[in-house]
């Protein structure tokens, strides 16, 4: 899926970004399958106004996590077979996806999610035996909120604390000069390690904007006092192949999906 240079430059600065890694099909599928659960209410606004927030409370930051019990598709997703592929060329297989999520900023009102590291909360000792796919569900601009990073930070140790803008999140500081705001187009995707700061801003624009995050570990690096303590208190499926990404099984349902 990639070549040399993009893997070294993932492992060398802990982001990569792909334009046009889903096809318009694949990306059009995404879209419906996310108003469907605009319309049906599944997306929770993990915004608050208390404890110090900045922001009023007309403002908001609209959350599903986990997706994949409400959706065929997105439980097929990680199966496909480029996202198989690309996953295991950047973290080395055998590679299992652990958790994902949907966040919607609304037009004019969607707050960011400020800066902090996934490796925050789940502690893995290399920070780059873990990732995430983020894909952008729209066209994601420096004027909507798209992701932003800093680049080569991801070994580093971050002090993070508790986010007032948000009813669970974890928040750290980050010198914004640093950031590369990751501009992509629908169906884009932006890779980044679980040791990467990264953020997003808010929404001021006319239009919403959607961002998926799916995250995916090297199962070998699995430690079994990360695997025992659970930190972010989800299954972590250790043994067994079934939810490994390269699952033969599993990759053909993500095309019988997206070709209908």
């Amino acid at each position: 899926m990639f070549s040399q240079s993009q893997i070294n430059q993932f492992r060398s600065v802990g982001y990569l970004i792909a334009p046009g890694f889903f096809d318009p099909a694949e990306t059009a599928a995404l879209q419906a399958e996310v108003q469907r659960f605009r319309e049906e209410g599944l997306l929770r606004n993990v915004a608050t106004a208390g404890d110090g927030s900045t922001h009023t409370t007309d403002k908001v930051n609209m959350q599903l996590v986990p997706i994949a019990p409400h959706s065929e598709l997105f439980r097929a997703l990680p199966f496909a077979a480029k996202v198989a592929e690309a996953t295991s060329d950047l973290l080395d297989n055998p590679v299992m996806k652990i958790l994902d999520q949907l966040f919607t900023k609304p037009a004019g009102t969607g707050l960011p999610t400020n800066w902090h590291t996934d490796n925050a909360y789940f502690q893995l000792d290399d920070p780059l035996k873990g990732l995430a796919l983020w894909i952008a569900i729209d066209d994601a601009t420096r004027d909507n909120g798209t992701i932003k990073v800093v680049p080569g930070a991801y070994a580093e140790q971050h002090q993070h604390y508790r986010d007032p803008d948000s009813d669970h999140h974890i928040r750290m500081d980050v010198d914004e000069a640093d950031a590369v705001h990751c501009e992509v187009e629908a169906g884009g995707v932006v890779f980044f390690a679980f040791g990467t700061p990264h953020a997003t801003g808010d929404n001021p624009s006319s239009k919403d904007r959607t961002g998926v995050g799916i995250h995916f570990i090297n199962q070998d690096h699995l430690s079994a006092h990360l695997a025992e303590r659970n930190p972010a208190g989800m299954h972590i499926p250790v043994t067994g192949t079934d939810g490994h990404v390269t699952n033969p099984d599993k990759q053909a349902r993500w095309t019988e999906l997206t070709s209908r």
